[in-house]
């Protein structure tokens, strides 16, 4: 994955990751994260969908300080993925929005107090930022569940406290930023200087809003650098509340801008915008590829992307199977499937393939699925219809393909977007004939992939490693 720092860990506990990106120029020379592996005897139940009793206070567009309708009047709509009805109307930001925004932001650039603050008083604004995020994780974690449907308790519990200990981390970098004093030849003076680069335009994803907008915010401030953001269109409330707490904590106006809106309207805009320094992306790889040209096309502005990805768990004969039925159950389904290292093709070793099949089937089979404001649950619904259905297309082609259907496979409920935790085993290594392309987006399955191998002398055989390389 293009451009990302990150480090996993998949044990009984959590996968947790980091990732930062540089805002800073040099003159002279991704928290992935996880709940607790836990194991439920209860069957998934839908009940009525529960009222979190958090209010949306903030559809407009953030621009300059100020809270602002979208230059077209337009607006669109969040929908609650329990129940697919609307939340809320946003206002749906475009390519005049985004001029005024970066014109706002250039602005607090060269203008404003916020670069010529000294390192150690920006540190303190984002320190007073992480302290009010604590004071408001429930009203966050409820925005976030309602928009997203992720389970509250993961919000909570998990990504709150990464989210404030990020803006902590960068928090702490902003005074902490040398350049170096470079020995040379003969009576000269070298030295070098990093200073911040300007105007960061930043694109995000809807899987883990949060914790995407403090992997992008964080960083970029504490370089002194002012920012425009442009939030998931499927997900723009939490940002639009975390960046009211961000100007409470005394962050100066116009140097955080919030967009809310479309990809080929408002992400567009930004990526080609000539007054935009520096562009970092999370998203899928098509979408990667369309942001990298637009940025080359016009000021040839330097680019971070994250990007989707597959990711192949391989079981040996030797393995602790329990152990590994519940790490790949663990890698596939965390966060509804929505990673972009989601582990959705797992190939185990022939000799304890059947165990490991039947395991895995019992597993997905106490997964519990529901309203995700509902304690205990493991699994809320999909993000929106059109990950619904294309995942359910998704099963629909492995049946057609001949894999096994091992338990799940269809809709759970009536109501909202909740899909069965499916598992297929028997899956054939050919995917020309699959109706399903994994085209490397955001990894949007929920369906575990048992593939069995015989590894011989050595599981990285030339056969294994050209079918990992398949998908």
């Amino acid at each position: 994955m293009a451009a990302r720092r990150i480090s996993s860990l998949l044990l009984s506990q959590s996968l947790a990751s980091a990732t930062s990106a540089r805002y800073l120029l040099s003159r002279g020379s991704k928290a992935i994260i996880a709940s607790a592996v836990r194991k439920h005897s209860t069957t998934a139940v839908l009940e009525e969908p529960i009222n979190p009793g958090v209010s949306v206070n903030h559809t407009q567009l953030l621009i300059n300080g100020k809270f602002v309708d979208a230059a077209s009047g337009k607006t669109f709509p969040t929908l609650d993925p329990r129940t697919g009805e609307v939340i809320a109307h946003v206002a749906e930001g475009d390519a005049e929005d985004v001029n005024r925004a970066v014109s706002a932001a250039r602005k607090a650039f060269d203008e404003g107090p916020w670069p010529k603050m000294t390192a150690y008083e920006r540190s303190m604004v984002l320190f007073r930022f992480a302290d009010l995020l604590e004071k408001h994780t429930d009203e966050l974690a409820a925005l976030e569940t309602l928009d997203n449907g992720k389970p509250y308790e993961q919000a909570a519990k998990i990504e709150l406290p990464m989210v404030a200990r990020m803006f902590r981390y960068y928090a702490g970098w902003a005074d902490k930023i040398h350049g170096l004093t470079v020995p040379a030849d003969g009576p000269h003076q070298v030295q070098t200087l990093h200073e911040p680069i300007g105007v960061a335009g930043q694109i995000i994803p809807w899987n883990f809003p949060l914790l995407m907008f403090a992997w992008k915010i964080a960083p970029a401030l504490a370089c002194g650098n002012s920012v425009v953001l442009k939030t998931a269109e499927q997900t723009p409330l939490s940002a639009l509340y975390a960046a009211k707490l961000l100007h409470e904590a005394g962050l100066p106006e116009g140097v955080l801008n919030v967009i809310s809106g479309f990809g080929p309207t408002a992400g567009a805009a930004l990526a080609s915008h000539m007054d935009v320094d520096k562009l970092a992306f999370t998203g899928s790889t098509d979408t990667g590829k369309i942001v990298l040209e637009l940025a080359a096309r016009s000021n040839l502005k330097p680019v971070t992307l994250e990007l989707g990805g597959k990711s192949p768990f391989i079981v040996c004969e030797d393995a602790d199977v329990e152990q590994a039925v519940e790490l790949a159950h663990f890698a596939l389904f965390f966060n509804q499937g929505q990673c972009c290292c989601a582990g959705s093709r797992t190939y185990v070793h022939e000799s304890v393939y059947d165990e490991f099949i039947e395991k895995a089937k019992a597993r997905a089979m106490r997964r519990t699925v529901g309203d995700p404001f509902k304690k205990g649950i493991e699994q809320g619904p999909q993000i929106d219809n059109e990950q619904f259905e294309k995942i359910l297309k998704c099963i629909r082609s492995g049946m057609e393909s001949g894999a096994t259907l091992e338990t799940g496979g269809g809709q759970l409920g009536s109501k909202g977007y909740y899909i069965q935790p499916t598992v297929f085993s028997n899956v054939k290594l050919d995917p020309s004939k699959s109706k399903c392309h994994h085209d490397s987006e955001l990894s949007l399955l929920l369906i575990l992939l048992f593939l069995p191998y015989n590894r011989g002398q050595s599981i990285l055989t030339e056969q294994l490693l050209q079918a990992v390389a398949m998908f």
